[in-house]
């Protein structure tokens, strides 16, 4: 079967990590096993979805390297949606209901003192037409349920293996609210088998709607809609690295503010999608080579911990191992380029891309040297090498050494104090030729 998913966000917010990394395993699912990947902008709910939000989905999926294949708006397909309510209707599927949230309240209150499960009681497929028509004349509206059958409803996940849900311990789903909006379930299901999508990939707390989806899927294959069930899989869900939910804090972490806060989209991607499963939390070569070794046998069955830790982690080593020819570009707009053997020596010190201008900063000045033994700086100023080179570290604290005395700390810490005003930092044997030696004998008399 051709390989064909979707990811499908509101447009009513930023996207989080949560939600992205369900749209990286579909693309990654796709992608390695050449199939396609479709963005599928969920606005069916024009009063809250902006199209700030929609850009902002399309900028972060492109930052992240997630290009989609096809894209659609949910908002330009109701004639579809219209037509599936009325095949359902015409089949008996979708029927009318006439209780308002306050009713339907207190009976599943009535039902749980009763020690009953609260499911809805299908009081609507009762109504005569006589009682309909009272209703409307009140003014009330109806809301559209999908009659279930009431049956286990099965199938093969590729995340969870085998499945099952009871959809006779489940209420008939509103499909139709009162106020003619479609909610999510109709429009999904209908693009679904419209747009031949073969595998909807998403988060465990999906199963049970799983089961119901299946059935409206039947339903509407059944009164002639055309398309196939798709494959299921229900991936663990997020949880901090304290093990807790992460769904109150997701808003602080959006791709967006990420993206300023200098994380890497390669850091980002490869943590979301390796986290939880049997491969090294490492970061991938690519985006591509990442959808080259996903598998769902690799995703393990307990919840995968997101831990800002490890994205730090994961982001220093995508620096550390950037090519300058891929830097170069951001260096020029940090104006920090100061060539590929700057670039070589400072990354293995960056934690965030922008901590390069500090780099650059530590070599072209200004800086405040610290002088802690003036006779110590004046000595190692006299005993600086002509010839600025690889090897002039070595040579030049060796003769220190063997003149003054200090070793080690006493010896090491003095000389990076005055030339970079810090503790720590690039090594010095590679960073002094970057400095020069002009700019090293002023520093030594404490001049910037």
């Amino acid at each position: 079967m051709s390989v064909k998913v979707r990811f499908a966000p509101s447009p009513t917010g930023k996207l989080h990590v949560g939600n992205v990394r369900t749209a990286l395993v579909n693309w990654l699912f796709a992608k390695g096993q050449g199939g396609r990947f479709v963005l599928r902008i969920d606005d069916t709910d024009l009063a809250r979805s902006t199209p700030e939000f929609e850009q902002g989905i399309e900028d972060d999926l492109r930052w992240l390297g997630l290009v989609w294949d096809e894209r659609h708006n949910q908002s330009k397909r109701f004639d579809r949606y219209e037509a599936a309510a009325k095949a359902l209707k015409s089949a008996g599927r979708l029927y009318a209901c006439y209780e308002t949230a306050e009713e339907l309240d207190r009976r599943r209150k009535v039902q749980l003192s009763r020690g009953l499960p609260p499911i809805y009681d299908r009081a609507g497929l009762a109504l005569t037409d006589a009682e309909k028509a009272a209703y409307e004349a009140e003014g009330r509206r109806p809301h559209w349920r999908f009659r279930l059958d009431g049956r286990r409803v099965a199938w093969e996940d590729l995340s969870r293996g085998h499945a099952e849900v009871d959809t006779a311990s489940m209420s008939d789903p509103v499909l139709i609210r009162e106020d003619g909006l479609f909610l999510y379930t109709l429009p999904s299901v209908v693009d679904d088998l419209d747009m031949a999508i073969s595998h909807v990939i998403r988060g465990e707390d999906h199963v049970t709607n799983t089961g119901a989806q299946i059935e409206i899927f039947e339903a509407l294959i059944a009164a002639g809609w055309g398309g196939a069930v798709p494959g299921f899989a229900h991936m663990p869900l997020l949880v901090g690295a304290d093990g807790q939910a992460l769904s109150k804090r997701l808003g602080s972490l959006s791709i967006s503010e990420m993206r300023e806060q200098g994380y890497e989209p390669i850091a980002i991607v490869s943590h979301l999608g390796r986290i939880g499963t049997s491969d090294p939390l490492e970061v991938g070569e690519s985006i591509e080579a990442l959808g080259a070794g996903f598998a769902f046998s690799k995703m393990g069955r307990s919840p995968a911990r997101y831990d800002t830790a490890d994205l730090d982690r994961l982001n220093a080593q995508a620096l550390h191992a950037m090519s300058y020819e891929t830097a170069r570009p951001r260096l020029i707009e940090k104006d920090a380029d100061l060539g590929e053997d700057f670039w070589n020596v400072v990354r293995a010190n960056l934690q965030k891309f922008d901590d390069v201008a500090e780099m650059a900063r530590l070599v072209r000045g200004p800086v405040t040297p610290v002088i802690e033994d003036a006779g110590f700086a004046a000595t190692a100023a006299r005993l600086l090498p002509e010839t600025i080179d690889g090897g002039a570290w070595s040579a030049w604290t060796e003769a220190l050494k063997a003149e003054t005395g200090a070793k080690g700390g006493a010896l090491f810490k003095p000389l990076r104090l005055a030339l970079t005003g810090q503790t720590h930092g690039p090594e010095m044997a590679a960073l002094i030729p970057l400095i020069g030696r002009d700019r090293i004998q002023a520093r030594l008399r404490g001049e910037g």
